[in-house]
């Protein structure tokens, strides 16, 4: 029997790399071991992993010594920063780094990193549509990601760069599902204007990742994005007033308003939501359902996502 080849996988707790240890682990047959990288091993979720077959093993994005020893002996890694636990871009960039000197050292042969476009290519900082934040940044949580590629470059890991979507999940835990406005009425408010947002299940996010392991170095040393389908807001909120039973509308805000809501990260999310709005050829185009599905033939629809989860979402 051959020896499974081990993917390491960065923020297995968490969403992105949640998916792919759990789809890995879903295909016994497939030639693949989750070790499953966390900071409590202990956790819940973790504890899950374990049960379902998964090695798991302490390490910390900010420490490059345990990024090492928990990459040591594997096929694969799978990198992703969390820019919403302290807001910081910095942080993110140094994460990174971290992470692709530990695959460089330990000899991973196929790196996944997790990343996003550099929105200044596109809106430089000298340009007011939308504000500078940082003294540097135009969307920090896009551009420090975009900037972070350049470590796995420089250290030659043979890596593959993938372009994330929206998670869908985020109407559940990230206060982005419908709420009701001073009418009692429900509605997800966007600043998209009638332009499509691509987005996915963040369980499919990590389908698609292991697709690319699968297909060995194929993608290595590309860019490639994935999205379950590309729907604007209106159509988001029918999807959603069908599967919830009751009226969500769509409620469209120019940037600057939903800039000025003020929860934590507002101004970057205000940003973000402008640059794919105003370029929204250049997001989608970047991600391709049909080539998603070749990756993920189980690719959900947002219907289909809605129909499993829907009850989940908290209505406010």
């Amino acid at each position: 029997m051959t020896e499974k080849r081990i993917i390491a996988i960065v923020g297995a707790t968490g969403a992105q790399g949640g998916g792919l240890a759990r789809a890995i682990l879903a295909d016994p047959n497939g030639g693949f071991a989750v070790r499953a990288i966390t900071r409590d091993v202990n956790s819940d979720k973790a504890q899950a992993l374990r049960r379902l077959g998964a090695e798991v093993v302490a390490a910390d994005v900010k420490d490059v010594e345990s990024l090492k020893r928990a990459f040591t002996g594997a096929y694969g890694a799978f990198c992703v920063t969390f820019f919403w636990e302290d807001f910081s871009p910095e942080n993110e960039k140094a994460q990174a780094a971290n992470m692709a000197r530990a695959a460089k050292d330990s000899g991973v042969q196929h790196a996944i990193w997790s990343t996003f476009e550099d929105t200044r290519k596109y809106v430089p900082l000298t340009d007011n549509r939308m504000p500078t934040l940082l003294g540097k940044y135009k969307v920090a949580h896009f551009d420090a990601k975009s900037e972070a590629d350049q470590a796995f470059r420089d250290l030659g890991v043979p890596t593959t760069f993938l372009l994330t979507s929206f998670y869908w999940e985020n109407l559940i835990y990230f206060g982005a599902g419908p709420q009701k406005g001073p009418d009692g009425r429900l509605a997800i408010t966007y600043p998209m204007g009638q332009k499509k947002l691509p987005g996915m299940s963040s369980e499919d996010i990590g389908k698609c990742a292991y697709g690319i392991f699968k297909k060995g170095r194929e993608f290595i040393g590309k860019t490639v994005g994935v999205a379950g389908e590309h729907l604007t807001g209106t159509e988001m909120a029918a999807a959603l007033s069908k599967a919830l039973g009751q009226e969500v509308r769509y409620n469209d805000v120019p940037p600057d308003v939903y800039r000025s809501f003020g929860f934590p990260g507002a101004e970057d999310m205000g940003n973000m939501f402008q640059f794919k709005r105003d370029f929204e050829g250049v997001y989608t185009g970047a991600r391709s359902v049909e080539f998603s599905r070749s990756l993920n033939p189980e690719l959900q629809s947002f219907e289909y996502w809605l129909s499993k989860n829907a009850s989940r979402i908290p209505l406010k």
